[in-house]
């Protein structure tokens, strides 16, 4: 297929400089992709796929271009039911260690690849995705429980962002100028960080695999994936997508495991491993960043956040509700941008709070295929119970309970959409991550007043401001101590935006131009120059 769409529609004569040039790297027989038939698979091959709602989906790992099983398996769970939607090969450090091999393998070719033709497979994969859109959708909504609707726009995203680095593969650039004393030229490139382990959440599934994976292969580094324990099959049918473009044997890899602290431990432990790239909790992001201390790997973190979202007394309180309902709610409050503190100004406070609660009231809890449903299930037992505990906290800490609050009795695992009020902020809660669909108002009388209980957190992630007056939302926003604030909007993830936060919220960023010079290193080449040479006659 690969060679269809590097030559298609060529004369003869470019067709054969097509493909010596984008094509050879990776013929039969080229150094670095002999070699695995060459060592003893500790993996059988595996054809086995789940029927996911009529969809086909592999539920092996997938290390050097092939499906492989395990021996052992992982139940993936929908959570609107708690029924076994299949089951996925278990892998472990030792696993991880082979998809490492096979992306080291491959790293030299694949970063060699002229641009363009790496441009071209990323518009094949990315044709590839629209044509599944309802496939990744279902699937999606089937292990995440997220509302098809929500499940959709995810997608819709996650290519939107691999057709943006499609876009971005040939206009990497560099620098060339004369050197401060004369003499010689100054030549700043990029090359390929190397071989990533890039750790996706459950949360963001397809949003997630698309954003690390697209920037990394993007920059010409090889990959492996490790999925979330409870998502594994939306990552499976990426990869398996990105092999039905032509990815080469190698270049990506995916492995799902039950014991992600043994697979990071041995794979950060490897000095084959030139980047980590992870998305999740601070707490686990603060572990693989003292283990890639050791052999100081590059390393990017997209942490925890704590969203405050300040209304002030001049915003259009229809709108901020609006919005706020959507950035507390979606996805069950289950995300790291996620508003957790509402922070109101005193004149506007009763307004918004009477027009919230009805909106909240409004939403309806239940399994996501349901075309009314706008709040899916939380992802497991075990946060289930975390949510409860949650609001048994909140109580403790003197919160009023104004709406929700209870597990809701079924098969799934769903919580209310619920909202607390405090007539104090002396408490810890800034400094958690809710995760929950938990509201919290508070009321403030000033505006530094709510930037200072804004900023009163470990985490820097996103925060929110609403107001009509574009000189005082500039100034708040410049003062908000974020790596992302959304202006009179609760939704900001754009492909051609840096995403990512400060504090304990991260190092790094994720999509625009950073997110790809993320996996380069930048290199100075120092080029004498004899300026006589050339000019006599």
């Amino acid at each position: 297929m690969l060679e269809v769409l590097c030559t298609q529609g060529l004369p003869e004569g470019w067709r054969f400089w097509a493909r010596a040039h984008y094509l050879s790297p990776f013929r039969e027989g080229e150094a670095g992709f002999t070699a695995k038939k060459g060592r003893e698979m500790t993996l059988e091959k595996d054809s086995k796929v789940a029927d996911v709602r009529g969809h086909r989906v592999p539920t092996g790992l997938f290390i050097d271009g092939e499906w492989l099983r395990t021996g052992q398996e992982i139940p993936v769970i929908n959570p609107s039911d708690k029924s076994e939607i299949t089951k996925v090969a278990d892998g472990s450090g030792g696993h991880a260690l082979e998809a490492l091999a096979a992306a080291d393998r491959s790293a030299q070719q694949w970063r060699h690849w002229a641009p363009r033709a790496r441009a071209d497979l990323f518009h094949l994969a990315h044709g590839l995705l629209i044509e599944r859109a309802d496939a990744f959708a279902d699937v999606m909504t089937m292990e995440s429980g997220k509302p098809r609707a929500e499940a959709l726009g995810e997608f819709n995203l996650s290519a939107g962002f691999f057709l943006w680095y499609a876009e971005q593969v040939a206009h990497l650039h560099g620098r060339y100028q004369e050197g401060s004393p004369g003499g010689y030229r100054v030549i700043e490139t990029h090359q390929p960080v190397g071989p990533s382990f890039l750790v996706t959440p459950w949360n963001f599934p397809m949003l997630m695999s698309a954003r690390k994976a697209g920037a990394a292969l993007a920059a010409g580094c090889t990959v492996v994936i490790k999925s979330a324990r409870e998502t594994p099959l939306t990552a499976a049918l990426f990869i398996d997508t990105l092999q039905e473009a032509g990815f080469p044997a190698g270049v990506v890899n995916l492995i799902h495991t039950s014991n992600s602290a043994e697979v990071s431990e041995q794979i950060m432990a490897d000095s084959r491993l030139k980047k980590v790239s992870f998305t999740g909790s601070s707490a686990v992001g603060t572990v693989l960043l003292k283990q890639a201390s050791n052999l100081i790997i590059n390393s990017s973190m997209e942490l925890g956040g704590d969203g405050p979202f300040i209304v002030l007394d001049d915003a259009d309180v229809d709108l901020a509700v609006r919005e706020a309902v959507i950035c507390k709610f979606r996805n069950a409050g289950q995300a790291c941008v996620a508003a957790n503190r509402i922070i109101l100004h005193e004149s506007i406070a009763e307004e918004f709070t009477e027009k919230f609660l009805a909106a909240t009231a409004a939403l309806k809890v239940g399994d996501g295929f349901d075309p009314e449903v706008s709040v899916g299930p939380i992802i497991t037992e075990r946060q289930l119970n975390r949510v409860s505990g949650l609001v048994e906290s909140f109580q403790s800490a003197g919160g009023t309970l104004l709406a929700g609050g209870n597990v809701i009795d079924g098969e799934g695992f769903f919580f209310e959409p619920t909202v607390f009020r405090f007539d104090s902020y002396d408490h810890d809660f800034c400094n958690d991550e809710l995760f929950a669909p938990i509201a919290a108002l508070y009321t403030v009388t000033t505006v530094d007043e709510a930037l200072r209980f804004a900023n009163d957190t470990h985490y820097g992630l996103s925060a929110y401001v609403f107001s009509k007056d574009l000189s005082r939302v500039v100034t708040v926003a410049e003062r908000l101590d974020f790596g992302m604030v959304g202006v009179n909007r609760g939704i900001m993830s754009d492909p051609k935006a840096p995403f990512g936060g400060i504090k304990e919220s991260g190092l790094g960023r994720e999509a625009g131009h950073e997110g790809i010079y993320e996996f380069l290193e930048p290199k100075y080449i120092a080029l004498t120059i004899d300026e006589r040479s050339g000019m006599e006659g």
